[in-house]
């Protein structure tokens, strides 16, 4: 959108007029469009991420089968997504794959409507966009400015939208317990409240956030270096392969950050007094440190991490 005439003020006809004109329209239009997409992959993307949940806190109701590797040798493997949804769906029915959606909902949209207002508050007309054409210096400092700008826009929606996404983990986690603690968004509010305080609803909440704080440098890094030093300018696919660098690097960062995300639902659930965050799931931990503490010395900082081929331990099911 334009901006504003300059020396108007905001509440006087100019203002009117801007936030009638097409531009203003088409900004809101794209909010609004990025709210509707948002909620409608979170929806899509749901019976993954609740599978994902359980795995995490370690709840396998299945028993393993055997397989072979690549190398012929047998090997038991724990079972996959597929297999983990047809349980769910025979003990809950198809609705039960979409256990603690809505709160999940709420978090999604508070979250896209976090950002954009950050946009608004900090628009990214003010920031400098790197070009083919900047020197080393000029292009990193760039990249940095853009990062800073982006892990704002992060953090700030991260802690909008954590509240909810504690009620969302918890519906789901009931599962595993067949509790009813957790049966509606107001009710899980008042509930964490009064058993937790106002601390109960950022459970879980440092470990997000590093984790998104590294993954936006180190993606964002890694990109910009690789396409300035790797990339050859005289290649003819060079533009190409610039734009896929940074969604390659994402992926492959994803994997790195991973125990961040881990640590942060296990807390999130942790002692909240459901069968998922206690004993002989987990111990009560005392902070997100003592649970990535616990989970290293297990093995486990990756549990989760694959839902289509999952390596049961050896020490827990013997093939022989």
């Amino acid at each position: 959108p334009l901006p504003p005439t300059a020396g108007a003020p905001p509440g006087g006809a100019a203002g009117r007029e801007a936030s009638a004109s097409p531009g203003g329209t088409r900004a809101e239009g794209a909010e609004g469009l990025f709210v509707v997409l948002g909620a409608g992959l979170a929806a899509a993307s749901h019976p993954l991420l609740y599978v994902k949940l359980l795995v995490q806190v370690g709840h396998e109701p299945l028993p393993p089968t055997v397989g072979r590797n690549v190398l012929g040798r047998k090997v038991l493997y724990l079972p996959g997504f597929f297999s983990y949804a047809r349980h769910i769906v025979e003990v809950d029915g198809k609705r039960g794959l979409f256990r603690g959606l809505t709160p999940r909902l709420i978090s999604s949209t508070l979250s896209t409507i976090t950002r954009g207002s950050v946009k608004k508050a900090f628009p990214l007309e003010d920031m400098e966009h790197v070009s083919n054409k900047d020197d080393v210096k000029t292009s990193l400092r760039k990249v940095v400015k853009e990062t800073s700008h982006e892990m704002m826009m992060q953090c700030v929606s991260r802690v909008v939208s954590h509240p909810l996404h504690v009620i969302s983990m918890r519906c789901m986690v009931q599962f595993v317990g067949r509790e009813v603690k957790y049966s509606g968004v107001f009710s899980a509010m008042g509930r964490i409240f009064k058993e937790e305080g106002i601390l109960g609803f950022f459970v879980g909440l440092v470990p997000h956030v590093l984790g998104d704080v590294i993954f936006l440098w180190c993606c964002n890094l890694l990109a910009h270096f690789i396409n300035t030093y790797a990339v050859d300018d005289n290649f003819s696919q060079a533009s190409v392969i610039r734009s896929y660098t940074k969604f390659v690097m994402g992926i492959a960062v994803s994997m790195l950050t991973y125990p961040f995300l881990l640590v942060g639902d296990l807390m999130a659930v942790n002692n909240c007094g459901l069968r998922a965050g206690l004993p002989p799931y987990a111990p009560a931990f005392t902070s997100w440190i003592h649970c990535w503490r616990y989970l290293s010395a297990q093995g486990q900082l990756f549990r989760g991490s694959s839902l289509l081929f999952r390596r049961a331990p050896a020490a827990c099911f013997p093939i022989d």
